[in-house]
C-alpha cells in the first residue's frame, strides 16, 4: 500500500454511493487503473469537473487493499475543450475511449496504447477530420498484432486487382479470391496511407465516400477483434 503518481486519461466514470464515483483511467506507466474519487459528486468537491472523460490529468493515487485505488490529487493537463464543446468531436472521442477501455488491462502498462490515445485526442481537438477515429482504430489494431493487410491479397499475395476486404482473414483480396465486402480504389489508397507511415497525409483528407468507407471498415475490423460492438459507434451511425 502507498502513494504513487502518474499521468492519465479519463476513460469513463460511474456512480458509487451517494457522493463518490469510480473513475477508469488509462495511465502512462500503470496501465488501466480503477479508482474511487471520494465526494466528487458534491457541489463543493475539490476535483470539480476535472475527473470527466476525456480529461488528461496528473494524478496521485493511494493504493488500497482492494482492486479500487483512491484518487488523492488531480491536476489538469488538458481539458480538451475543443472536443467537449463539439458534439461530433465528443462522440468520436468517446469511441476512442471505449476502444482503449476494452484494450487496456488493469495494472498492465501499455505506454504505446496510452500515447496513441493521447495523440488521437490531440489530433481530434486540433481538427475533426474524418479519418482521425478510423486512423486510431487501425493503428491500435496494428499495435495489438492484428494489422490489416492492405497492400496485397491475403490469399495469394498478389499486389494488383485488390477489390475486396475480408474481416474474417483481416485483409484485402483480389478478384480471383474475392470474399468479404467490396473496397474502392480510393478507400484502399487511404488504408495504405494510414498503415504505411503516411498518417498525417491521410488525416488531411476532406470528407468523401472513400473516407466514409474507411471509417466503416476500420470500425468493423476493431469490433471483429474485440468480438463486440462499440456502443458509442451506434451514435455515429445514427448521425
Amino acid at each position: 500500500m502507498g502513494l504513487y503518481r502518474d499521468e492519465g486519461i479519463v476513460l469513463r466514470t460511474h456512480k458509487l454511493g451517494e457522493a463518490d464515483r469510480i473513475i477508469s483511467v488509462l495511465t502512462r506507466h500503470h496501465g488501466k487503473v480503477r479508482a474511487v474519487a471520494k465526494g466528487v459528486r458534491k457541489t463543493k468537491s475539490r476535483f470539480g469537473a476535472r475527473l470527466e472523460p476525456p480529461t488528461h490529468l496528473q494524478l496521485q493515487f493511494y493504493e488500497g487493499r482492494s482492486d479500487l485505488h483512491i484518487i488523492d490529487q488531480a491536476e489538469t493537463i488538458d481539458h480538451f475543450r475543443a472536443i467537449r464543446d463539439d458534439l461530433d468531436r465528443l462522440t468520436r472521442a468517446v469511441s476512442m475511449l471505449e476502444a482503449a477501455d476494452q484494450l487496456g488491462l488493469e495494472g498492465e502498462p501499455n505506454p504505446s496504447l496510452y500515447q496513441m490515445l493521447l495523440g488521437a485526442l490531440r489530433s481530434l481537438a486540433g481538427r475533426c477530420g474524418p479519418l482521425v477515429l478510423p486512423g486510431f482504430f487501425l493503428k491500435v489494431l496494428a499495435l495489438e498484432g492484428f494489422r490489416p493487410v492492405v497492400d496485397r491479397c491475403i490469399e495469394c499475395d498478389g499486389e494488383t486487382d485488390l477489390v475486396a476486404f475480408d474481416l474474417d482473414t483481416g485483409g484485402t483480396r483480389c478478384s480471383a479470391h474475392r470474399a468479404g465486402v467490396t473496397i474502392s480504389p480510393g478507400a484502399l489508397a487511404l488504408l495504405n496511407d494510414i498503415l504505411g507511415g503516411r498518417l498525417s497525409q491521410a488525416l488531411a483528407e476532406p470528407p468523401s465516400a472513400a473516407t466514409t468507407e474507411v471509417e466503416h471498415l476500420a470500425t468493423r475490423s476493431l469490433e471483429h477483434h474485440l468480438e463486440r460492438r462499440l456502443r458509442s459507434v451506434a451514435i455515429l451511425d445514427r448521425g
